[in-house]
């Protein structure tokens, strides 16, 4: 019986290192999926964190926060859409009403 266990080992190892190989998640896929994407824009950050402000009736922490994205992330598609709401709100959309080059209304 001594003899057979070692055999039982040798067989038995490739299988565990198979299923533990199975059993790991795919590594990358083509396509990311939105709703689980491990990262953020920052400027995308800001701007939900301006809508949450926005839900919650912090019309102040809100322009704020859309006016700090904009400074910090002029040239991105979230900072266009800041400006929108500053302008809404009634706020300038960046210090001196500048606007990143080539971000015209659309």
């Amino acid at each position: 019986m001594a003899s057979v266990l070692p055999g039982i080992r040798a067989a038995l190892g490739p299988l565990v290192i198979f299923a533990a190989v199975a059993r790991a998640p795919y590594q990358c896929a083509s396509d990311v999926d939105p709703d689980h994407r491990q990262y953020e824009d920052p400027s995308e950050a800001l701007y939900g964190l301006a809508e949450r402000f926005k839900a919650n009736g912090d019309r102040r922490a809100q322009a704020d926060t859309l006016r700090f994205l904009v400074e910090r992330y002029p040239s991105s598609r979230f900072a266009r859409m800041a400006r929108q709401d500053l302008e809404a709100l009634g706020e300038p959309g960046a210090p001196g009403g500048a606007r990143a080059p080539g971000d015209g209304d659309r």
